[in-house]
Parts: structure tokens; C-alpha cells; sequence
């Protein structure tokens, strides 16, 4: 076919026309697999010598494949791209021929309407090709193939079974059975020209379209779905970036949690700045700050967002602070307020004060137990002594779940995080009893990554631990520290004051049901009583209607929820995120 040039207006205006065309056909579609008169009409004029427009057939599995389509042909898929634009030229050309060699097709004016309507779609997508260009995962198409083949085999054996026990004719063969079945796996609205001599209740109709319509959902989501992005970080692009955290690692508390390794990283062209990011359910999801030299930023948050475009996935990211999310909303992302992050700066902190007296008094009690704090540098650690708080701090882990990702290192006890800072507490007798780790911010900060404690151990040790820290930081030339994460504190500040709006109260009263099983207000009381600087952290995406989408995979990211997932028949193995004995940690308590 000829190529057509248009202007990147028309070429948009194309790509949406094809979109909500399939959109229109799925709907239609679906309303033909319920509704019994509008059925007929689709039947009455989808046998013999008429034709209908593209994918137009009553049933649930063309209603459902139109429907996702018009899903992947939104998301710019160069696959579905090429399919419809196969399938619909082969659909114009057999209606071109017969126009053309019969005079009962030319009879029928509906055969003309359809044949134009049909023209403009493959003319659409022509004009539209070049909005399509995000690329599949190279593996789809033969993990698409197994599904199909094993899916649709167990189907057509379900489907005629459930035929050879219902039918009330005498005579059908099972060739007559089979080709039912995948007369009725297509669609709900017409029937074979011949007899077939098979007579089942609607039920089952309904139910092997159903069936070919899960098996279709499959294959699709199998032939369409995202790249899972390259290979987490290797260890050239976290020496690269250890790098960047050595010259501007004070700008962002969470930039050395860039060095997660179950992470991907992203260069600006200058290769002074980076982003790293995760990506799970078609979600490119970033986390804090980009990493580097901030007027860098720029090239390296385009680099990105081209990137997400190229493989359709959704830009997100968490964990932003408000220099970063100015910047990134420069490049056309909006931003959402998601929390706040404590931080506490080592000279103006103090015990003393009638507002502090009961942190005070119970870090004296913990004192006055026997407890004692060990402060030192990873690299200060013996091999045989890290083995063992690794092991400690695994088992003292609250549930089997791992969570954390912007703002856990997901490893302890590596060689290469010698400057990250342990605080172990012990009771009078020397036996260890609770541990926390920090990772460095810059030269003069720590950020917290962990926190662990024997759950038989005194209440109120993590307290002390972080008490003493501050107290003892000079001995280590910090001056200020990143605690934990407050999300949403400013609703359970606000929504506790008088003159609160009803919406903020009961906002406040959801977070406060939900904490029962999160620690959502029990983080923001136990560092609000440090008297911490808070600083906003935001999330930030491209539409607004992305963010269920974002907000889910965030909490499986960051483990609260398990992702399900097909399994990887094709795929090719990745590196590990980290060493076998490393656990990955949560930063809350």
C-alpha cells in the first residue's frame, strides 16, 4: 500500500479515530452476546452475502479482543499495530474481490457501508503508524504461541465434550462437534451454513465463548505485554554511580538507595546524572531524586521518559522531594503529595524541656536497665561478626515478607557499604538485643535503612537507640539524620485540629482504621516525638487516571502486596538483586 504523509496532528487524530473505533466495535459486540434482538441483526447481516465492518461480531471473546485492542493500540503497541492493520487489509481485500466478482454482494448497499467504513480504518491506521512505536518484549510472541496452543487445545477438548453430553440431535460426528465449537468460540450471533445436527441449550454456548475468551485474554496479555525493562544493576553502572553519590550524595537522604539492586539505572548523555528505576506491571516506577549533577537532571529524566514511551510503559515516581519534583514536572509530570520524611538535625537536638520530658524519662529507664549502644562504620565490622547481626536481623524480621525499595538498600553486611553506620544494643548481660543501620548521606548525614529488635527485648529500645545516636553523632561527623517515612502525616496533623473539614476528618479516620494493620500513624507519632524537620516527599506521574495503577504497583514494590505473574517459560535469567545471604530489609520498624 501506498505510504501517506501527514502532519503529526492528523497522524494523533488518526491513531485516536482507530482507537475509539475498536472501543465502539467491542462494545457493540458485548451488547450482542446479551442482548437477543441485537444479535439477530448481527447475525441477519454476517451470513451469506453481507459483510460487516471490522471485528463486528456479537460475542463475548470478539467483543473482549476489540476491547483490548483498542487497549493496546492506546498504549501505542507497534504489535497491535501491525496485527489490526493485517487483519483488517485482508478484510478489505476479500470484500474488494467479492464486490467486484459478485453481483449479490454489490446487491446489498449495507456491503458498501461496510466496505467504506473498513477503508477508513486501514486508512487511519496508516496515517496514524508513527504514534505506534512502543515495543514488546522479545519474547511474547513464542510465549503467546505456547499459550495459544496449550489454552486453545484444552479448550476445543472442553468445548466439545460439553457439546457431545448436551446435544439433543442424532447424527453429528465429531468433526461436526469441533467445528461447533469453534463456530461458537468466535461468536454468539450466527450459525454454520450447514447442518451440523447439533442441538445445546444457550448455556453452553455462553460457556465455550467464555472459555475461548479467557484463553484469548491470556494470549493476548502474553503477546502484548511490556519489556520488564534491561538488567538490574550491574556492577559497572553502581561503581558509575557511587561515583555520582561521592560528588553530590548530600543533595538527596535517598540517594544511596539508588544502589538497590533489584533496580535499573538510566544515564543522562553527559553521564552526570542518572535515575534508577523498577519495572513491574508496565509501570516504569522511579524513586527519589535523579542521581548527580542537578543541571544533568534534565537530559537524564528525558532519556527516561523517552525510554517509557518506547516500551509503553507508565512513568511514576515515589519518593520525589520538592527540588526533584519541580524538575520533574518541567517535563510534563504532575505531582501528589504522598508524605513526610523526619529529619533531625544533631545540633539543635536536645533532651532537654518540659515537651521532651517523656522521651526523656524513658530513655533513662532503658539506661538505668543496662542497655548500652555500640556505634561504628560497617567497615569496622569483623566478617564473623557481620555473618552474625545479618542473621540476627533476619530472624527478628517482622513476617516472611521482604518489603522496601525507595527507601531500603535491600542488603546488609556487603563489602562494598563500608560506610554505612550499625547501632547495636545490648543488655547488661552483653547479649544483643536490637540493631539499626544507616546509610550515608552525603559526608555528614545518615539516612535510615533499618531497624531490628528482639521482640522479648524491652519496649522503648529503638527509642533509645536513636537518642544516643544523635547524642553520639559527633564522634562520627554527622550532623544531621534521616529517620523514617511519614505518609500522609500532614492529614493526622491537621485532621486532629479544631476547625477540620469534614473531608480531611474522615480521610484521617481511614488512615487511622488502616494503621491497624500498617504503620501509618504509629510511624508519624514515634518520630514526631524528635521534634524532626519535615520535608515533603511526592509522588509524581503523567495522567491522573494512572494513579491505581501506580499506587498498586508501588505497594508491591515496596512489598506489601505480592504481584502475581505468568511464569517465565522464555525469559532470560536476570542477575540476582543481591547475595543469597543478604535479606532484604524494611526501613520501618
Amino acid at each position: 500500500m501506498s505510504e501517506v504523509v501527514a502532519a503529526p496532528r492528523a497522524q494523533r487524530a488518526s491513531a485516536r479515530a482507530v482507537v475509539w473505533y475498536l472501543r465502539a466495535v467491542g462494545c457493540l459486540n458485548l451488547l450482542g452476546a446479551v442482548s437477543v434482538s441485537f444479535r439477530e441483526q448481527v447475525r441477519h447481516h454476517s451470513v451469506g452475502d453481507f459483510y460487516t465492518p471490522y471485528l463486528l461480531t456479537a460475542g463475548f471473546t470478539s467483543g473482549a479482543f476489540a476491547l483490548l485492542m483498542a487497549v493496546m493500540m492506546n498504549r501505542h503497541k507497534r504489535a497491535a499495530w501491525v496485527a489490526n492493520l493485517v487483519f483488517c487489509s485482508l478484510l478489505l481485500a476479500d470484500l474488494v474481490v467479492a464486490l467486484a466478482t459478485r453481483q449479490q454482494v454489490r446487491a446489498h448497499a449495507f456491503n458498501w457501508g461496510t466496505g467504506v467504513v473498513t477503508l477508513l480504518v486501514v486508512l487511519a491506521m496508516l496515517v496514524g503508524r508513527r504514534e505506534f512505536r512502543a515495543k514488546g518484549d522479545q519474547a511474547n510472541p513464542r510465549l503467546a504461541a505456547v499459550v495459544l496452543v496449550g489454552g486453545g487445545a484444552v479448550s476445543l477438548l472442553l468445548g466439545t465434550l460439553l457439546v457431545g453430553a448436551t446435544n439433543t440431535e442424532a447424527g453429528a460426528t465429531l468433526g461436526d462437534r469441533v467445528h461447533y465449537v469453534l463456530l461458537r468460540a468466535v461468536t454468539l450471533g450466527f450459525s454454520s451454513s450447514q447442518d451440523l445436527y447439533i442441538d445445546v441449550p444457550r448455556w453452553v454456548d455462553v460457556s465455550i465463548n467464555v472459555l475461548i475468551l479467557g484463553v484469548l485474554l491470556l494470549v493476548l496479555y502474553a503477546l502484548f505485554r511490556s519489556p520488564k525493562g534491561r538488567e538490574f544493576l550491574g556492577a559497572e553502572d553502581e561503581q558509575r554511580l557511587r561515583v555520582l553519590l561521592e560528588r553530590h550524595g548530600e543533595r538527596d537522604s535517598l540517594g544511596y538507595f539508588a544502589l538497590r539492586r533489584d533496580k535499573s539505572v538510566i544515564f543522562s548523555p553527559s553521564g552526570k546524572a542518572a535515575i534508577t528505576y523498577r519495572v513491574l506491571g508496565g509501570v516504569s516506577l522511579a524513586s527519589g531524586d535523579p542521581i548527580g549533577d542537578v543541571e544533568a537532571w534534565p537530559g537524564a529524566i528525558e532519556a527516561w521518559l523517552r525510554q517509557a514511551r518506547e516500551h509503553a510503559w507508565v512513568p511514576a515516581v515515589t519518593g520525589a522531594s520538592e527540588e526533584g519534583g519541580i524538575v520533574y514536572a518541567r517535563h510534563g509530570l504532575d505531582a501528589l503529595e504522598l508524605g513526610d520524611e523526619a529529619i533531625v538535625e544533631v545540633a539543635d537536638f536536645t533532651l532537654e524541656g518540659r515537651s521532651m520530658r517523656g522521651v526523656r524519662q524513658a530513655h533513662n529507664k532503658v539506661r538505668r536497665a543496662g542497655y548500652n549502644v555500640l556505634l561504628r562504620r560497617h567497615a569496622d565490622i569483623g566478617e564473623a561478626e557481620m555473618e552474625t547481626l545479618v542473621r540476627r536481623a533476619d530472624q527478628w524480621r517482622d513476617g516472611q515478607t521482604e518489603r522496601g525499595f525507595s527507601m531500603a538498600l535491600g542488603r546488609l553486611g556487603d563489602p562494598a557499604d563500608g560506610q554505612c553506620v550499625m547501632l547495636e544494643c545490648r543488655d547488661g548481660d552483653g547479649e544483643l538485643r536490637a540493631l539499626l543501620s544507616f546509610v550515608p548521606w552525603g559526608v555528614e548525614g545518615l539516612s535510615l535503612d533499618l531497624m531490628r529488635r528482639d521482640r522479648e527485648s524491652d519496649n522503648g529500645l529503638l527509642e533509645f537507640m536513636v537518642i544516643e545516636l544523635l547524642q553520639g553523632a559527633d564522634q562520627l561527623g554527622i550532623k544531621r539524620v534521616s529517620l523514617n517515612f511519614a505518609v500522609f502525616r500532614a492529614v493526622f496533623e491537621r485532621g486532629s485540629k479544631l476547625g477540620a473539614g469534614p473531608f480531611l476528618r474522615a480521610w484521617r479516620s481511614v488512615l487511622v482504621f488502616f494503621s491497624r494493620w500498617w504503620q501509618i500513624e504509629s510511624l508519624y507519632r514515634a518520630n514526631a516525638k524528635y521534634r524532626p524537620q519535615w520535608e515533603p516527599r511526592y509522588v509524581l506521574f503523567e495522567r491522573t487516571r494512572d494513579l491505581p495503577r501506580i499506587s498498586l504497583v508501588n505497594a508491591c514494590a515496596e512489598g506489601f502486596i505480592s504481584a502475581p505473574r505468568l511464569p517465565s517459560l522464555f525469559g532470560r535469567r536476570r542477575r540476582g538483586t543481591a547475595a543469597a545471604h543478604q535479606p532484604v530489609l524494611e526501613r520501618a520498624a
